[in-house]
């Protein structure tokens, strides 16, 4: 089993406009919403690849019935704190004269006390029944930036792994967890590391940083550049593969989607990796919010080029 968090989720509404006219009147063409976040993201990708997926999660009465109606269509179980409020909507413009979408998002509705303990409680009761433990987004008003580290130590001794997904005071807290994996993409590893990194052996070095500190898999998204993932032992680079992409929304979740998958069974740091990149690019070539086709996915995986660093 594998259980996804999603302690911020979203709608994310969609406009697509002809033109953007900041301060102007701007006509919508067509709009589209859909229940979302990165929990949320990662639980129908897990369960799309054949996996058994649940999420675990802060939920409000007021836009729950687009997250049940999602996860069931596509079986993914699911179980959540219920808190006052309405579900936060992220505001999407797409400008098709440009292509260029320009996101509002907002901050999510406060959580109190009695919600953090809740969420810890039912945290530790999935943890017993699940392999991997997927940390994932953003944190609602009322949250602390801590919160992850201490989900994470948690459900120490608890038989599951986590993975986490984080930026910013979020994952600088969560590291002194020590995750068992972290996917930072190439900008939240330079934030992280107070650097740029222009080239594959610095964005190793800095990866490595973290499996010093305790983490055993670091696996850094580099977008039109491809991916990397060491353990300390081995540093693998994986090219973009070329195709046409469709969108790149949710790529990142769709990654940390396939590594967990490729975690669960025998198989080694190559095959787990060729996983995450392949669900990644089959993210990629999906219109859209749809789901990750399997057999798509599938004819990616002899399509991916792994060297090593």
């Amino acid at each position: 089993m594998i259980t996804t968090i999603s302690l911020n989720p979203s709608i994310d509404r969609t406009l697509t406009i002809d033109h953007l006219v900041p301060g102007g009147l701007n006509r919508v063409i067509s709009t589209h919403s859909v229940a979302a976040g990165k929990g949320i993201n990662v639980a129908l990708t897990v369960a799309a690849l054949g996996m058994d997926a649940e999420c675990i999660g802060f939920m409000y009465k007021d836009g729950s019935k687009l997250f049940e109606k999602r996860l069931m269509m596509n079986s993914a179980a699911y179980n959540f704190v219920w808190c006052e409020g309405s579900v936060r909507t992220n505001i999407k413009v797409l400008d098709q004269s440009t292509g260029v979408i320009t996101e509002i998002n907002e901050a999510g509705a406060q959580v109190s006390e009695a919600d953090l303990k809740r969420m810890s409680e039912l945290v530790t009761l999935h943890a017993e029944n699940t392999d991997y433990l997927v940390l994932a987004g953003s944190l609602p008003p009322g949250c602390p930036q801590d919160y992850y580290r201490t989900l994470i130590q948690s459900v120490e001794g608890l038989g599951c792994r986590c993975i986490l997904d984080a930026d910013g005071e979020r994952m600088r807290y969560g590291l002194e967890a020590q995750p068992f994996m972290i996917k930072p993409n190439r900008y939240e590893l330079e934030i992280m590391s107070g650097r740029e990194l222009k080239t594959l052996p610095e964005i190793r070095d800095a990866a490595m940083k973290y499996i010093s500190m305790g983490v055993s898999i670091v696996a850094v998204s580099l977008g039109a550049d491809g991916a990397l993932i060491t353990d300390g032992d081995s540093t693998l680079y994986a090219p973009r593969i070329n195709i046409d992409v469709h969108s790149t929304v949710g790529a990142g979740d769709a990654m940390v989607a396939g590594l967990v998958c490729g975690c669960i069974g025998d198989n080694d740091l190559e095959d787990t990796f060729r996983m995450g990149v392949a669900c990644a690019t089959a993210r990629c070539v999906t219109d859209g919010y749809k789901v990750v086709d399997k057999t798509v996915y599938k004819a990616l995986l002899d399509m991916v080029q792994i060297e090593r660093i």
